[in-house]
């Protein structure tokens, strides 16, 4: 299967084709089909952190009780095993530290 060398910015929940683009963090070597996963799970992340917005307006509900921030941290946890997947040894290293991978 033919592979991309794509650049993931986690920070800014982008997906960039050329290095230039804007800052990125992880380099990746990823097949075309895969692309659309970062783009469907960041947009996934923005909708649960838009509505995360609206629920911090309301006092009586605790915000580590706030589902929404788990469904957040799952598909954080997605990001970084697809860029894992995909990325160079020093990348795995760094990503292998992140609580997600304990």
């Amino acid at each position: 299967m033919e592979t991309y060398k794509m650049y993931v910015s986690v920070k800014d929940q982008q997906v960039y084709q050329y290095p230039d683009d804007s800052p990125w963090e992880y380099a990746v070597e990823i097949p075309r089909a895969y692309i659309p996963i970062f783009s469907r799970l960041f947009e996934q992340m923005n909708q649960l952190e838009f509505r995360n917005f609206f629920r911090s307006h309301l006092p009586y509900i605790p915000y580590h009780y706030d589902r929404d921030n788990h469904e957040i941290d799952k598909r954080s946890a997605k990001v970084y095993a697809l860029i894992h997947e995909f990325t160079d040894e020093e990348s795995k290293r760094v990503i292998e530290k992140l609580p997600y991978f304990h």
